[in-house]
């Protein structure tokens, strides 16, 4: 009797520190490229800013909510695709033909499972489209009508092709043809820094209250791309990466060299064979491995312990992150 009061005097001086809640967080990102304060007006960078506010602030209560990662992946691109500001989506470039031909990816951090669509012109959120095609089948990537196909199949919304088109991307493919044709440069992608040319993608990367990872991405691609040219953003490892034992990363830039550089997936691995942080890694993919092979872009990181980076070697890049315990979203758009 003695010791069993003893015992129960000594538990009651223990203090027990609660474990720590798991920090969560979203980054994400709109395009990097040739973005330049004397080249934008103040009503058209509010709306950047608002925007990119307005899906980080979507994302955060998500996720303050228990909402998983996968989900807030997926809801918060819907928001961006949704939006004629990015390429991606309605405001997509246009192909060389006219058309808007949309691409996107979405990798789960806990299983590594993963999707992606590639030319798709009639699924309203090709995003959607990604996670169907890593849910509901055996693969990981479908393109064009098979994919289209799929989507429809799986009750994903389905839209006429018109629906992406914007007279603003439209100008630009004008502006790119006439170009073409003066310089005789015939099959030549790249607009010129007149049309505030940015590599327009869209990307969201997440860890959640489990302290799981995921990231996805979406685009329209490059304005007068021909024969079906596909990037980086629906390959896994170049666009796309995520791994609940180190990060989760989605980037924008020249497609081609992001896909020859895995350079989603060179993050991740520098962080787990080479134990560097998020932000060690992607400084040296970006600004040594990508920028002395010539590449050009940007990408976006969170990992398991909600550290964010946002890295890129253009002039600027379309971006932000919303943290557990920040005050409010931060945004940025030039290379402040």
């Amino acid at each position: 009797m003695k010791k069993l009061l003893f015992l129960l005097l000594a538990l009651s001086f223990l203090h027990v520190t609660p474990l720590p809640r798991p920090q969560f967080g979203i980054v994400i990102h709109g395009g990097a490229g040739t973005i330049l304060k004397k080249n934008m007006t103040e009503e058209r960078e509010a709306k950047y800013r608002e925007k990119l506010g307005e899906v980080l602030k979507k994302g955060h209560q998500m996720l303050a909510d228990g909402e998983k990662a996968l989900d807030v992946v997926e809801q918060c691109i819907w928001l961006l695709e949704d939006s004629p500001l990015f390429n991606a989506g309605r405001g997509a470039v246009f192909t060389h033909e006219g058309r808007n031909e949309l691409d996107a990816s979405i990798m789960d951090g806990t299983t590594q499972m993963a999707g992606a669509v590639a030319g798709v012109t009639t699924v309203k959120h090709p995003i959607s489209a990604a996670r169907a095609v890593m849910e509901q089948s055996p693969h990981v990537m479908l393109a064009r009508e098979g994919a289209e196909e799929f989507a429809e199949l799986n009750g994903l919304e389905m839209v006429d092709p018109a629906y992406f088109a914007t007279d603003r991307r439209k100008k630009s493919l004008k502006r790119a043809i006439d170009r073409e044709s003066k310089q005789g440069d015939e099959g030549s992608v790249f607009p010129s820094e007149e049309d505030d040319y940015k590599f327009g993608t869209v990307g969201v990367a997440v860890l959640d209250q489990y302290g799981h990872l995921a990231a996805g991405t979406s685009t329209g691609g490059m304005t007068n791309k021909r024969w079906a040219r596909i990037g980086d953003s629906p390959v896994i490892g170049a666009g796309t990466y995520a791994n609940d034992a180190t990060c989760a990363i989605s980037c924008t830039g020249h497609g081609e060299y992001f896909i020859r550089y895995a350079v989603a997936h060179d993050i991740h691995a520098r962080m787990a064979y080479k134990g560097e942080s998020l932000d060690k890694a992607a400084k040296a993919v970006v600004h040594q491995t990508l920028q002395d092979a010539g590449g050009t872009g940007g990408v976006i990181g969170i990992d398991r312990k909600g550290n964010v980076t946002m890295q890129f070697n253009t002039a600027g890049m379309y971006r932000g992150y919303y943290r557990d315990g920040d005050v409010a979203p931060v945004v940025g758009i030039y290379g402040e």
